[in-house]
């Protein structure tokens, strides 16, 4: 009887919670998605960099779906990099360049993408700069797929883009530099 009355609890606990633990993790997959990119624009067409980091904040909600102060700061800048953003702290979040090195054979590919893989195994994006039509455009990393490549979402204007190729891309352009964020714990 004991068996009987044990085998039922582990049914009505594997159909209850199991099911809810699920339905948790996709809703928080698409959460990125659905409320921080779609919801995003990019201003101008040269304020890729700020608008990433804008996505992150959002991410972090840190800020409101409506901010646009630093793409608003920045504008059409052309002469800007991750550097404007290294090491600065915005609303608790505090944005680290990396792997500022010359995109080359010996570009530390392995190690760029162990970084990536660390940041997000622990819930943070990453923002990286890509090639693109226009030169290069700036992308927030956000997932890993089961065969190993890195999902990343960007904006030009309210068009969403999105790259399920993005170490293939790093790969022929022998390296790229990266954008890694901390968020300073709460009091």
């Amino acid at each position: 009887m004991k068996k009987i009355l044990v085998s039922i609890v582990v049914i009505i606990f594997a159909s209850v919670y199991l099911p809810l633990k699920a339905q948790t993790q996709k809703v928080d997959d698409c959460d990125f998605f659905d409320s921080v990119v779609n919801n995003h624009n990019q201003l101008f067409q040269s304020s890729c960099i700020p608008s990433t980091v804008e996505m992150v904040l959002k991410y972090c909600k840190v800020v409101s779906p409506d901010f646009y102060d630093l793409q608003q700061d920045w504008k059409n800048k052309i002469d800007g990099s991750f550097l404007n953003f290294d090491k600065t702290e915005l609303y608790g979040v505090t944005f680290f360049h990396q792997f500022d090195l010359p995109r080359n054979a010996d570009f530390p590919i392995d190690s760029l993408f162990q970084t990536i893989e660390k940041e997000l195994k622990a819930g943070r994006k990453v923002i990286i700069s890509l090639p693109s039509d226009m030169g290069w455009h700036m992308f927030v990393v956000h997932k890993q797929t089961a065969d190993g490549e890195f999902v990343s979402y960007s904006k030009q204007a309210s068009h969403t883009l999105i790259l399920r190729n993005t170490k293939e891309i790093v790969r022929k352009v022998n390296g790229t530099d990266i954008m890694t964020y901390s968020v300073r714990k709460k009091d």
